[in-house]
């Protein structure tokens, strides 16, 4: 008896923190967009923002993480975002009013913000190209050094051994 009671409880734990992140994800769609801009207007809500090759313009509320490839992301008076923002190629700008309440990084580009801003979490800027170049090319190094390596290794064992007289 006390094991099935556990593993009801557990189950109506489990639907019970469902349910609201279901209801939430139903009043704020998700927005993916390529190549055209994403706007968030006043009074609209959207959940987690994905942008390549574009900017994403917020005066409304973002209940998720915004993300913008190669793009710009502004949050204008009166906007907010409940998660995080970041940029790769591109500037984060957040203006008189609007507010965000996760962390901002920008890589190769940087973090604007007005006085009168509330960014709650960590703000990251690595402005100008090179921090891109350190990001992509200190992995690709990493990797040649260790075909490298196997490759002498490889090398190393193929030799015939020499007698010694």
């Amino acid at each position: 008896m006390p094991r099935s009671f556990a593993r009801n409880i557990l189950c109506i734990l489990v639907i019970a923190a469902g349910v609201p992140a279901i209801a939430a994800a139903s009043n704020a769609p998700e927005r993916f967009q390529m190549n055209r801009d994403i706007r968030i207007e006043q009074g609209e809500r959207a959940g987690d923002i994905s942008c390549l090759n574009c900017s994403v313009y917020i005066r409304g509320e973002v209940a998720g993480d915004v993300f913008a490839l190669h793009g710009n992301i502004v949050v204008e008076t009166g906007g907010s975002v409940s998660g995080d923002m970041s940029t790769l190629i591109g500037n984060i700008r957040v203006a008189s009013g609007g507010s965000v309440a996760g962390e901002v990084a920008a890589i190769a580009g940087g973090v604007r913000r007005d006085p009168q801003s509330t960014i709650a979490g960590d703000v990251a800027s690595m402005e100008g190209t090179q921090w891109l170049l350190l990001v992509v090319l200190t992995p690709l190094v990493m990797i040649a050094v260790v075909v490298a390596f196997i490759i002498w290794l490889v090398q190393r064992s193929r030799r015939p051994a020499t007698a010694s007289a």
